[in-house]
């Protein structure tokens, strides 16, 4: 354990770091692999794809929040894309109509960037500058490991928890497609073991929604946490709140003219 601490504050000092002395560091980070076949290192409490590492070290190396930043945040699986289609909508209801929404015909993952895949990945094309403000953005990354000018900022993070079974089943059949097999069932027994060991990508599990969830109740104007399984049994009303938290609410006049329900039933054919 001692040894670990010290790689992790090793690396906390990346910053003097080339890319080559990146390379040999990460190498002595612990090491997974998943049923499936897919590499996974611990670093800093949490466990990562390797192949996003440098992304996410350059994202919490580089990254400058801006106070109307919105930052999107999920454990993977957890109904990211549905989070995304939903801000996008509600920040963008004045520019398009619903017919005429990007949503209908470009995935929401290609509207909304990836800080660590999108913005700071090593193939990354796309650059913050050229994003227009305010940023939507989006993460994966645990509330500890966000970069200090998030926390510190007053931009605000919306944080989306689904039921861990649900996410659990989800990333296995995902992970089957990253890894070109066909889903395994009798993997099943040894991936969940690990899940519940905290060994899964962005996990353990437990810590990353607990982070949000304590921050949420630290700061409730600046993190707001929703959960998965109420927003689909009672979506108006979460839209509503999600809105409001963005610092954009439906007017009364938006709601009488039923532009809440159009905009949803948009959202609702990109999911």
């Amino acid at each position: 354990m001692e040894k670990l601490k010290e790689t992790c504050q090793t690396c906390g000092d990346k910053e003097r770091m080339g890319e080559e002395e990146m390379e040999e560091v990460l190498k002595t980070l612990p090491m997974e692999k998943l049923p499936e076949g897919i590499d996974i290192c611990f670093y800093d409490g949490h466990w990562y794809r390797s192949v996003f590492i440098h992304g996410i070290i350059k994202f919490q190396q580089h990254f400058k929040a801006q106070d109307t930043d919105l930052i999107l945040a999920t454990f993977p699986k957890s109904g990211t894309t549905w989070l995304k289609a939903l801000a996008f909508t509600i920040a963008n209801r004045n520019n398009y109509p619903v017919s005429e929404s990007p949503l209908l015909m470009t995935n929401p993952h290609s509207l909304i960037y990836f800080l660590e895949f999108d913005i700071y990945g090593k193939n990354s094309i796309l650059k913050l500058e050229d994003l227009p403000s305010p940023r939507v953005l989006a993460t994966h990354m645990p509330h500890s490991a966000l970069p200090t000018s998030i926390k510190n900022s007053n931009c605000r993070v919306v944080y989306l928890c689904r039921n861990p079974l649900d996410v659990f089943i989800s990333f296995r059949h995902f992970a089957a497609k990253l890894s070109n097999k066909p889903f395994d069932p009798s993997l099943i027994e040894e991936s969940f073991d690990m899940f519940c060991r905290g060994v899964s990508t962005y996990g353990p599990f437990w810590d990353h929604a607990l982070e949000y969830w304590k921050a949420s109740q630290e700061r409730p104007d600046k993190v707001l946490f929703l959960k998965y399984e109420d927003m689909k049994e009672d979506p108006i009303s979460h839209f509503k709140v999600l809105a409001k938290f963005m610092g954009l609410p439906f007017s009364v006049e938006e709601e009488s003219q039923g532009v809440i329900e159009e905009a949803l039933s948009c959202v609702v054919l990109t999911t």
